[in-house]
């Protein structure tokens, strides 16, 4: 009973692992359920015993994406060895990096998801709105971190910051999918990075 247990554990986060994958790189509407359970191996009536349909799977891949990528952003914005504004310029290198490995046929799953379900489905807005907020939040404790270090201005508004580092590192994120370059990711992060700090030296 628990060696079932176990494999049906192992499917089921292998489906979720392969759907990282799919939609990262296709999005929703340009995969379909035959692709995804032949890259799995696994029968189709396999997908149906642990989802209920492709709509409540993509869910379940979004929260899956999320816990990752929250990992991915508390390896660096909350690492003590650097200080909180190179914490930000880690982060910005990793994530391009990662991009560029991949030929940029992979771009950030809750942007490209947004781009396609957020306007169409109103659960998808909300779950994929849900994630970026909490991106948000770790940028903006960061950047409070920065604040009292005195790396940025003591009156910056690190809430607004936030957003406006994932409104243009989202859409930096799209344009090098479509140069299959890595440098309007670097020009976000570094004008970023140039606004906040530049606002501390004009506020000394």
């Amino acid at each position: 009973m628990a060696t079932t247990a176990k494999r049906d554990t192992g499917r089921r986060g292998e489906l979720i692992r392969i759907g990282v994958a799919i939609l990262t790189e296709k999005g929703f509407y340009n995969f379909s359920l035959d692709e995804l359970v032949a890259l799995a191996g696994v029968p189709k009536g396999s997908f149906h015993y642990y989802f209920a349909n492709k709509d409540a799977y993509a869910l379940e891949v979004i929260q899956a994406y999320a816990e990752y990528f929250a990992r991915k952003l508390d390896q660096h914005l909350t690492d003590e060895t650097l200080q909180p504004m190179d914490r930000i310029r880690a982060f910005a290198e990793d994530a391009a990096s990662g991009m560029e490995r991949f030929d940029y046929k992979r771009g950030c799953l809750v942007g490209n998801l947004s781009q396609e379900l957020a306007a169409l489905d109103e659960t998808f807005r909300a779950k994929l709105l849900e994630v970026i907020q909490d991106w948000r939040r770790r940028v903006e404790r960061c950047l409070d971190e920065a604040k009292a270090a005195g790396e940025i201005a003591p009156d910056a508004d690190t809430a607004a910051l936030a957003r406006y580092f994932w409104n243009a590192w989202e859409g930096a994120v799209l344009c090098s999918k479509l140069e299959k370059s890595r440098a309007p990711l670097d020009d976000a992060s570094r004008a970023f990075i140039d606004h906040v700090c530049g606002a501390r030296r004009l506020s000394a």
